[in-house]
């Protein structure tokens, strides 16, 4: 019995340490624009395009942040946000956003940009960027 019950936490705690540990999602923008706070529901009219005030910068279609980011703040599946980008870049209604495969290239088009809105793993923060939400 000792036995089968050291298998299974031996495998249980393999399984575990499979299994990446879920990002802690800030919500950035460059330092000199003027917001200091946002909330998710304010922050996710700039990611569906329901608002232009800023502009938004994402990651690669399946990077896991980005799918963790459209479940938490935008409360919805990645295909329900390519279909609402398709219909607005289809009507002319607007330009989905530009995308990047790392951080860095995330935290960069951030810092080049006084309109940019972005997200990116809390690690990754550095005074190139400001920090205006983290993601619960």
């Amino acid at each position: 019995m000792k036995t089968t019950i050291g298998k299974m936490l031996l495998a249980a705690g393999m399984f575990a340490a499979s299994v990446p540990a879920l990002a802690e999602i800030v919500v950035i923008v460059n330092p000199k624009n003027p917001a200091t706070r946002m909330f998710s529901e304010q922050a996710s009219q700039f990611f569906i395009g329901k608002s232009t005030l800023f502009t938004p910068v994402e990651f690669n279609e399946g990077a896991p942040i980005r799918n963790e980011f459209y479940s938490k703040v935008l409360q919805k599946e990645p295909a329900q946000v390519k279909a609402i980008w398709s219909k607005l870049v289809f009507t002319g209604k607007g330009t989905a956003p530009k995308e990047y495969h790392s951080a860095a290239e995330v935290k960069k088009a951030v810092a080049a940009d006084v309109s940019a809105i972005g997200y990116i793993d809390k690690s990754a923060v550095d005074d190139s960027v400001k920090v205006i939400l983290t993601v619960q």
